[in-house]
Order: structure tokens, then C-alpha cells, then sequence
């Protein structure tokens, strides 16, 4: 099996949050006073230390192409933390001469103001965790903003000099109608972001939502609110590039780019997850750290850090290609799948004939890439590669 090393980036998990959601099946934790902010970044360096060292040669002369602090809130850190984290970062690896920086944001914990900041630290694209511009249903996902604090806090990082900012929008949320999901996309747009995340609302297995399943539209009308609002984004100027992803020219999402392209990531935070790959040991390593902040804390850049690691065996590699590369609206170069995963073509041959003929996937052998109907029925192509 012959790897090529893929581009490298680095996701950094932030865990708190004001008040967990109750569909959030995210490692994120309500506060409970003041949690230990710098000592977290800290931490944090620690844990990049450790894994630049457990990793060593596999990481040589890989650039970082993008940052993507997730969480939680990664909000509530305040720019001075998210500056240490980014300096430390570049001292200790090479960074692209052009890098995406994410910061995810809730729009009930920005301070007026702080977008300078965030910009001074590194960052430069703000991420928006809207869901709804409806209050009513705001207040049934366990939101704490209010529709008119989600537009002022997306002005404002326009005000401060953000020019990459996306939305989180979602649809299918608890008894909305076809015009209320229609209505979220027109108050999105009108606030003129880059790029907008529009996604379905699903019950998630260990959250409050799957305990008490709230009144959802069923999946006619979900499909038909997909259908309805990619329409609108379509007409508005947003090009649809992947599942759930709309964006502006040259404004598509670099780090989640590369996820979907099976790309290396470097996974650094509590029970961030990581993936890289070992050209010299022919193997595509999974990472991911401990999840409780404690534990993590206490850890702080020791063995015990690491809640697992494993590579990935030879057979489940077409199934973890595919689930990342299908996503993508275009698909992905054929060869690109020898590359990433070391496997002739050959190994799936028999499983995208199949899929051909079911009229899931493109006919073109130079690309590996879903039909509309492969799209609608995304997951039981996916599961085709088990």
C-alpha cells in the first residue's frame, strides 16, 4: 500500500458553552462558574507539543493550511488567549504563506467590540451558530440569542473588518413550516455572508432531543424544504459545493475542504479527534484526546492526553473515504482515492459498478462523485462502501 501525505490542518476544540442544547451531541459542557481559560490554552500548546513529538517524522515539512477552532464556544475565550494559542502554534509548526483561521461563535457571547480583536489574534473567518432567525424556535432548540442579537453580532464583526463570515442555518426544526425554513434562508442572505451552512435537524443518539423527541416534519417535508431553500441560495448567488454547504465565489470552507477530501488534521483539545497519515508506515492513524475538560486539563500534555489511537485497517478505508468524499457536490478526482488511502481503484470496482447501475453515482470513471439521486439517498450510498 503506497500513501501520499495529504495537506495538513489543525482543529482546536474549545468545550464550554453558556447552556448545552438539547440536540447537541457535540463534547461541549454548560458553564459552572468560571472555567480556567488560560490554563485551558496552555494545555492546549502542551497537547501540540506532545503530538508533534508522538508523530515526528510523519508531520516533517507539512505546513498548517488551516485553524479551526471548534467547541463549545470557542467565543468565550477572549482574543488575548486566542492570540497565545495561534503565536504558540506557529513557533512550534510551519504555517501556509495563505491560512484559513475559523472561529465558530455564538451570537449570545460576543462582546461589542471583540471582532478587532479576533482579528488582531489571526483569525480570519468568523463562524455563526444562527440555527434559526425565529425566536419561537430559538427558544425550542435551547438557543441563547434572540433573532435581532443574531444580526447584531453578525454587523458587527462586519463593522470590525471580517470579510469571511458563515451562517449555521438549520431546517426540519420542531413543527416549522416549508415557509418559516424559506423565511431563515431570506434573513441569512440578507445579511450578506460569505458562505451559509444550511443543515437538517437530526435526533442525535445521548441528547436531551433523543430522549424527548420533539414534533419534527416528516421526511417529504424535510426533502421539500432542502429542495425549496437550495433554490433560494441558488438564486441569491450561493453555489452548493458539498451536502450542506452554500458559498460565495472563493469563499468555500478551506479546513472543511479538506476534511472531505481526506486530508490530515491534527486534533487538539478535549476529545478533539485527529487523523494523519504515515507514509513511511503506510497507515492512516486516528487520534482523539480525552473528553472531559478535567481530565484533559489534568493531562496536559502527557500520555494520559490521549483517550485513543488506532490506524485504520485495510477494510474500513474505502468506507471512511467515501463518507468524507460523496459530501462534495463535484465529487473528487478517481486517482485521488489511491492517494489518500493506498488502495488500487480495483478494490471498489465491484461496489461502484453497483452503484452506477443503481443511478447513485456519475458515470464518468475519472471521477468519483454522486447523481442527484445519489444525494437524496446519500447515506445508503455510504453504507454501500461498509
Amino acid at each position: 500500500m503506497s500513501l501520499n501525505a495529504p495537506p495538513l490542518a489543525l482543529y482546536v476544540h474549545m468545550p464550554w458553552c453558556v447552556k448545552k442544547c438539547p440536540y447537541c451531541d457535540f463534547n461541549s459542557h454548560g458553564l459552572r462558574g468560571e472555567p480556567p481559560y488560560a490554563a485551558y490554552v496552555e494545555a492546549l500548546l502542551a497537547d501540540l507539543d506532545a503530538d508533534r513529538a508522538d508523530f515526528g517524522h510523519a508531520l516533517e515539512r507539512r505546513p498548517i493550511v488551516s485553524v479551526f477552532f471548534g467547541g463549545g464556544t470557542p467565543s468565550l475565550f477572549a482574543p488575548e488567549l486566542i492570540a497565545r494559542f495561534l503565536d504558540g502554534a506557529r513557533e512550534r509548526l510551519p504555517f501556509a504563506d495563505a491560512f484559513e483561521v475559523t472561529l465558530e461563535t455564538n451570537p449570545g457571547t460576543v462582546e461589542h467590540g471583540r471582532f478587532d480583536g479576533y482579528l488582531a489574534a489571526g483569525v480570519n473567518r468568523i463562524s455563526f451558530g444562527i440555527q434559526s432567525f425565529d425566536d419561537s424556535k430559538l427558544k425550542r432548540l435551547g438557543r441563547i440569542h434572540s433573532a435581532v442579537e443574531a444580526e447584531a453580532a453578525v454587523k458587527s464583526a462586519q463593522d470590525a473588518g471580517v470579510d469571511n463570515i458563515n451562517l449555521d442555518l438549520m431546517y426540519a426544526l420542531p413543527e416549522q413550516s416549508l415557509s418559516g425554513a424559506l423565511a431563515d434562508v431570506e434573513r441569512a442572505v440578507a445579511l450578506e455572508p460569505t458562505h451559509i451552512s444550511h443543515y437538517q435537524l437530526t435526533l442525535e443518539p445521548n441528547t436531551a432531543f433523543a430522549a424527548h423527541p420533539p414534533p419534527l416534519p416528516d421526511d417529504d417535508a424535510a426533502w421539500a424544504m432542502q429542495e425549496a431553500c437550495e433554490s433560494s441560495l441558488a438564486a441569491a448567488g450561493y453555489t452548493q459545493y458539498e451536502i450542506s454547504a452554500y458559498a460565495r465565489p472563493n469563499r468555500r470552507c478551506e479546513h472543511n475542504l479538506n476534511y472531505w477530501r481526506f486530508g490530515d488534521y491534527l486534533g487538539i483539545g478535549a476529545g478533539a479527534h485527529g487523523k494523519i497519515t504515515d507514509v513511511s508506515g503506510s497507515q492512516v492513524i486516528r487520534r482523539w484526546k480525552v473528553r472531559h475538560p478535567n481530565a484533559y486539563l489534568d493531562a496536559a500534555g502527557s500520555a494520559a492526553r490521549v483517550g485513543g489511537h488506532a490506524a485504520v485497517v485495510t477494510d474500513e478505508l474505502p468506507f471512511e473515504y467515501m463518507l468524507n468524499a460523496l459530501r462534495l457536490i463535484d465529487g473528487v478526482p478517481a486517482d485521488d482515492f489511491s492517494a489518500r488511502t493506498g488502495l488500487p481503484l480495483e478494490h471498489i470496482a465491484n461496489r461502484l459498478a453497483e452503484g452506477r447501475r443503481r443511478g447513485w453515482l456519475e458515470s464518468d470513471p475519472g471521477r468519483l462523485g454522486t447523481t442527484p439521486l445519489g444525494q437524496r439517498f446519500l447515506n445508503d450510498v455510504i453504507a454501500s462502501f461498509l
